[in-house]
């Protein structure tokens, strides 16, 4: 992604970009010479930056600048680099370039993250553990359909990622305004050799004639930034949430993320084992949140065919958008591919509560004995209370033996009542269709570019 954002990628299609121009120029009947063309493809890569960056210094104008350190390179093809074009040309084109493969990255490491979280899933689709709403006990769940819900929210994230890809349209040639009013002098008003020109220019740079803006001003539309950027912070999102669901969980020991032979949890308390990881994916993942707003605003406010105030802002939004969230989902990566259970502890939290997820079957079996519902639902809240407050003074969960004294559930077996597999419904099928499904979709899409886990550094 480093590498993806560079001055000197940049740089390198923008000279692919203007070569594309003039190739296509010249097939189309303009006075470029075979030898300008070869001159061209021969300085491609070898991009002189301080000698762009003296020429800045002087113009003050970044695209004129590469004109012209490229100019003094080949000479002989000086006079047609940026025929008819604007800045926006190799600008705005290059950006979807930079755009399209930085999609292709993040959505390849979102999809390798949901099948380590499925691999995860189904390891543990079927141990009990205590469910919650409101950050409170409530209904079981297994250790392996939480994990599988961390997975259906990312891979909800990958298909926005993935219709970006698909709906991704190139600016083409369009000239200052938009009008195509410099390649309409360059050809003559020949109306359908400037369409040819377009799709020409499309087709080279590796993108589908039909996947092309009609209409544009100056730029591409600047809403394309905010599609974008939603799709990211919806992913960061989702990583966000399954990050905090860990660090909730190590903080009362059920799962702990990867902890290194030598690592210290911290400078003054040796004996912890911070979930650091996954603090720090939370905060890169509000970071990316956070920047999913300001291409909305600049789209908002590109007045009529163009206004500048959008070039510095993208110049940071974009790249440092799609860093972070590169970095964050190598960082969720490790932690999936490593992620720790305690079964023990799980066990043992989920009994402390199970008593209370007992009740309703306990009042369902009173009844079919002939008690009354309401009378056997206020014994059963009233011992609850009661029971609660014990629980909280440091006491054990008795609430059954206190039920044992009640005449509407005599002769109804409560130990019976305490299987945790009772109250878990259809988790463990669900995790086997949830994670048979995502693996029948991602792998035959992603196999092959999806890298293996890395380690996320310091």
């Amino acid at each position: 992604m480093q590498s993806l954002w560079s001055d000197t990628h940049r740089f390198g299609i923008w000279r692919r970009l203007w070569l594309a121009l003039a190739e296509s120029e010249q097939e189309l009947g303009l006075d470029i010479s075979d030898t300008q063309l070869a001159a061209m493809r021969s300085h491609l890569d070898d991009i002189d930056l301080d000698a762009a960056r003296t020429y800045e210094r002087k113009l003050r104008h970044d695209v004129m600048a590469h004109v012209h350190a490229w100019g003094d390179a080949i000479p002989e093809a000086r006079g047609i680099i940026h025929l008819g074009a604007t800045s926006q040309f190799v600008n705005c084109n290059t950006e979807l370039i930079l755009i399209r493969d930085a999609i292709e990255i993040v959505a390849a490491k979102t999809a390798g993250l949901i099948l380590a979280l499925c691999n995860f899933a189904d390891t543990w689709k079927d141990l009990p553990t205590l469910g919650a709403t409101h950050y409170q006990p409530a209904q079981p769940v297994t250790v392996g359909r939480r994990a599988a819900s961390w997975a259906q929210d990312l891979w909800l994230g990958l298909e926005d990622l993935e219709h970006r890809l698909e709906s991704l349209r190139f600016r083409g040639v369009r000239g200052a305004t938009g009008s195509q009013a410099s390649f309409m002098t360059l050809f003559d008003g020949d109306a359908e050799k400037v369409e040819s020109l377009d799709q020409l220019v499309t087709e080279r740079m590796g993108w589908p004639a039909d996947r092309r803006f009609l209409v544009t001003g100056q730029t591409y539309p600047r809403v394309v930034d905010a599609q974008v950027l939603a799709s990211l912070a919806a992913v960061a999102a989702a990583a966000h949430k399954c990050a905090t669901d860990i660090r909730l969980l190590a903080g009362v020991r059920e799962l702990e993320e990867p902890f290194e032979k030598n690592q210290i949890g911290s400078s003054a308390m040796a004996y912890k084992r911070n979930p650091m990881r996954c603090e720090r994916a939370c905060g890169m993942a509000r970071f990316v949140m956070t920047l999913s707003a300001s291409p909305l605003q600049t789209a908002s406010v590109q007045w009529l065919e163009r206004t500048l105030d959008d070039s510095s802002n993208r110049r940071l939004v974009l790249p440092e958008a799609f860093l972070a969230l590169d970095g964050l989902l190598d960082v969720m990566r490790n932690v999936a591919d490593g992620l720790i259970v305690r079964p023990a502890i799980v066990e043992a939290r989920l009994r402390a509560e199970l008593p209370f997820m007992a009740t309703e079957d306990l009042m369902m079996a009173a009844v079919k004995r002939g008690a009354d519902r309401q009378e056997a639902h206020e014994i059963v809240r009233q011992h609850a209370m009661a029971a609660a407050e014990a629980l909280k003074e440091g006491a054990e969960n008795d609430l059954l033996e206190r039920l044992a004294g009640e005449a509407c559930f005599s002769g109804i077996d409560l130990k019976g009542v305490l299987d945790p597999n009772r109250y878990v419904g259809t988790c463990p099928t669900q995790v086997s269709r949830f994670t048979a499904a995502a693996r029948g979709t991602i792998v035959p899409r992603w196999s092959g570019r999806i890298p293996g886990a890395s380690d996320p550094g310091i």
